[in-house]
């Protein structure tokens, strides 16, 4: 599967900014005493979580990045694509869990559709009723 294939929805890199600019803050402090150098993880662990974490789709399904690992859900596993009261989209199963899709706005889920490649996406398909 080629690149172009995905796409790609991430947090802002204003984060991964703010957590370069916080592990600069905290080299003063961990270099005062030794048993402070571990305060240097957590701007480290927010920027690795800024620069992997996110939603991946394709045609085969979405595949949801967090920090340390990765999840991979097939197209037909979801039953429905919304968004909550907080503008996250928010993906049901079939097994009735509800996963909220890391980086995803629901005003985005017209691209995570149409990433799957099943034609137009879903707001603008005239055989698919559209809330109003």
């Amino acid at each position: 599967m080629s690149r172009t294939e995905t796409t790609r929805f991430r947090h802002h890199q204003a984060i991964l900014v703010g957590a370069i600019i916080a592990t600069i803050g905290a080299l003063p402090l961990a270099d005062a005493r030794a048993y402070l150098l571990p305060v240097l993880l957590v701007p480290l662990a927010v920027a690795v979580w800024a620069w992997r974490a996110g939603t991946d789709a394709n045609p085969h399904g979405l595949r949801l990045r967090a920090l340390l690992g990765d999840r991979l859900i097939r197209w037909d596993q979801i039953v429905e694509l919304s968004g909550d009261a907080r503008g996250r989209a928010v993906a049901l199963l079939t097994d009735g869990r509800r996963l909220v899709l890391p980086a995803v706005r629901h005003v985005d889920l017209p691209l995570l559709v149409a990433a799957a490649e099943r034609g137009e996406p879903v707001a603008d398909r005239d055989d698919v009723p559209v809330a109003q």
